[in-house]
């Protein structure tokens, strides 16, 4: 196996459960200012959407998307601690907040990145935004349906 990953970026998620199950895979860094890897490989013709992560399978597939990589990690090693088995309805719960993340959570931040947005909308509409959004997390961390063991 093989992660495509960018420093400072959401590809660390899938680089933590790879650590934490020991599996062994190969990581290779990718600028995503320039598409290209750190041994020189044009990272769009590896994976065309030009976003990591992406993990290169040993069969040849390739994975994207951040929570259909972990999903894949967590059911292909068995580490039902971090994904519930298939019948236990804790696992939706899991999948649930992955998604959260993946969309809502995540497309919040990138406002604050942009140099193109300027600073006083990003201190009055995107910061507070994401602030509500982190809150509602915060709020519901401590449900009985998120904890599954």
């Amino acid at each position: 196996m093989k992660l495509y990953y960018a420093k400072g970026a959401c590809s660390l998620a899938p680089h933590i459960i790879i650590h934490e199950l020991n599996i062994p895979c190969e990581l290779l860094a990718v600028s995503l200012a320039n598409k290209k890897t750190a041994n020189g490989e044009d990272y769009l013709a590896i994976n065309p959407k030009g976003a990591v992560p992406a993990l290169a399978l040993d069969n040849g597939e390739l994975l994207t998307e951040n929570a259909v990589i972990q999903q894949y990690l967590a059911d292909t090693h068995q580490a039902s601690h971090l994904l519930p088995e298939i019948g236990n309805f804790s696992r939706y719960r899991v999948l649930e907040w992955l998604n959260f993340a993946a969309t809502d959570l995540h497309k919040s931040f990138s406002p604050l990145f942009n140099k193109s947005v300027p600073a006083d909308i990003v201190d009055t509409i995107f910061k507070p935004l994401l602030c509500k959004k982190i809150r509602f997390c915060k709020s519901t961390s401590n449900t009985p349906y998120l904890s599954h063991r």
